[in-house]
């Protein structure tokens, strides 16, 4: 080759190649289209915000207190963080607007709030107070809580129920979950002896609650009171479905058809029938696995392992993890603890705690794009799409 013409040649290689991975990993999009990434960094005060359609970091927006999670509104163009504030202070909602990235509010809840969930119309904010034993609910056009529900010792986690009419409650130190009745604000049912509960997975029906008993071994499966699906029922404790050691975290098929369980000390997932409440089987999948989240088209789980630099893939059709060749265990940052999809699905996130990083992850090959750093201790991570008038 003439060596003249070597570097136009790299150079025009390099081009096609990133323009065939543009096409391929990032839609073109209209003008007034915005997409954002929000990390919470708890030990840093701020939220790092990724601009997703560029694939860069757009800024690092002080909030409170060590922010513990975030979520993003179904209606508005706001996200809304918790800060979990100083051990035995009151904690503080952040409310951020999309559209300029700027704290446009803060509400004050109770004690050491970690866990919030918006309901459908994205009016109401239901907020665990983890320190005052109650779950603060706000009205998030006004900017103010207007009810406090007690529920039992140590709630870590909330959620509302797709039709609103049932509120979940996770209770820690009680080794229990409280069923609330969000329209009167009164509990309706306590149900016991789920060790640690942790995380929550309402059915897209509203018919049944899968709690994770994080201390133990076993999943609690509540038939909730439904009407449409259960007339005449109460709440009732359905079964215990025995899975891996220290079940942390429930993913849900967008059909709604399976769960996946983090079983954190087994290595391992489990998978459940939510339909029969069959446990399919155990299928080891990393170190310390925290985190799973499933492709919009039902096919893959992807496992964050927190004690690891890897995420690794679970074909949930051929029920099994697949291969380091079939690009099954991706290498990212240090302690991978959160995921989340970019709205086309395209990119993969996922927060690294330990290294204080965001790996960008081409879901099309199963490969990372790119690190972005965050502030330190990131844990929690929402996406907020929408366009400007």
């Amino acid at each position: 080759m003439n060596l003249r013409h070597a570097k136009p040649v790299a150079f025009t290689l390099l081009a096609l190649t990133l323009s065939a991975c543009r096409s391929r990993d990032f839609p073109q999009y209209p003008p007034n289209y915005r997409e954002y990434a929000y990390v919470t960094n708890g030990d840093s005060g701020t939220v790092t915000v990724l601009d997703v359609v560029n694939v860069r970091l757009d800024r690092e927006l002080p909030v409170g207190r060590n922010p513990v999670a975030v979520t993003a509104s179904p209606t508005r163009n706001e996200v809304y963080v918790v800060n979990s504030g100083a051990e035995n202070a009151e904690g503080s909602i952040s409310v951020i607007n999309a559209e300029n990235n700027t704290v446009a509010a803060t509400i004050p809840v109770r004690r050491r709030p970690v866990s919030i969930d918006l309901n459908a119309e994205g009016t109401l904010a239901y907020v665990a107070n983890s320190g005052s034993n109650s779950i603060s609910v706000l009205d998030l056009k006004a900017r103010r809580e207007i009810a406090q529900i007690g529920a039992g010792e140590e709630p870590v986690a909330v959620r509302i129920a797709p039709d609103g009419k049932t509120l979940v409650v996770a209770n820690r130190r009680a080794n229990s979950v409280s069923i609330i009745d969000p329209a009167g604000h009164n509990v309706r049912q306590v149900f016991a002896s789920c060790p640690g509960p942790s995380d929550i997975l309402i059915l897209p029906d509203s018919s049944k609650a899968f709690v994770a008993c994080a201390a133990g071994h076993q999943i609690m499966v509540i038939a909730l009171a439904n009407p449409k699906v259960h007339p005449g029922e109460p709440d009732r404790l359905e079964s215990f479905l025995d899975v891996g050691r220290a079940p942390v975290h429930l993913a849900l098929k967008p059909d709604g058809g399976e769960l996946f369980v983090s079983n954190s000390l087994s290595g391992s997932i489990s998978e459940v029938v939510t339909s029969t409440d069959d446990v399919g089987g155990a299928y080891l999948m990393g170190d310390h696995p925290v985190r799973g989240l499933v492709s919009s088209d039902n096919s893959l789980l992807y496992v964050a392992n927190f004690h690891s630099q890897f995420v690794t893939i679970y074909a949930i059709d051929e029920g099994k993890r697949l291969p380091v060749s079939q690009g099954g265990s991706i290498r990212v940052g240090d302690g991978p603890s959160a995921l989340a999809f970019s709205s086309s699905g395209l990119l993969l996130f996922v927060v690294d705690t330990r290294s204080s990083d965001i790996a960008v992850v081409r879901t099309a090959s199963r490969s990372l794009f790119t690190m972005l750093s965050t502030g330190r201790a990131p844990n929690a991570i929402a996406v907020k799409a929408f366009k400007l008038p």
